[in-house]
């Protein structure tokens, strides 16, 4: 887990879910990968964008930005949220992290997606887990429907809340 580790009170009470699980086994991983993609791209991942990336791996729910400028700010006071925006705007430039507009928060992204991939994005709503899927298949599907009614996306992001398969089967 990230050395900056952020745990949930209910994470606490309930024990670590399948998407705190998942998430905390791919963060060396993710981060080793989020250097080499920032290498490529003639980028710099300086310490604050790896403290804001190492805090999204460190939690499997979205976190905004002031969530985020209380936990990297220094004992008791909170880091600039420009200082975070700035941070969230360079590593969603990379494909590293991504936004959740129903939530106005974000999350870490284990996956570099091509521009014309379509994304959905589905949100538990018992334990704030998401989880990031695409496929061939999917972009397909979306992208016909969108060309059957001659609609030009800008994205293609679709957020489905609902309830994930370790909490259908544990509550």
């Amino acid at each position: 887990m990230a050395k900056n580790a952020v745990r949930h009170q209910d994470d606490l009470n309930e024990g670590l879910c399948a998407h705190a699980t998942q998430q905390a086994e791919r963060a060396g991983k993710a981060l080793a990968q989020a250097e080499a993609i920032c290498r490529a791209h003639g980028a710099r991942l300086t310490p604050i964008r790896r403290k804001v990336l190492e805090a999204l791996y460190a939690t499997h729910k979205p976190l905004g930005a002031y969530d985020l400028a209380e936990i990297l700010g220094p004992k008791g006071r909170r880091l600039a949220p420009i200082t975070v925006y700035r941070a969230l705007d360079f590593l969603m430039e990379q494909g590293l992290v991504r936004r959740l507009a129903s939530q106005n928060a974000y999350i870490a992204s284990p996956s570099v997606h091509d521009e014309k991939e379509a994304v959905a994005f589905l949100i538990c709503e018992n334990c704030g887990g998401v989880d990031e899927l695409t496929s061939p298949e999917f972009t397909g599907v979306l992208s016909g429907l969108m060309a059957g009614q001659h609609f030009q996306p800008n994205a293609k992001v679709l957020e489905i809340t609902g309830r994930c398969s370790h909490c259908l089967e544990t509550h």
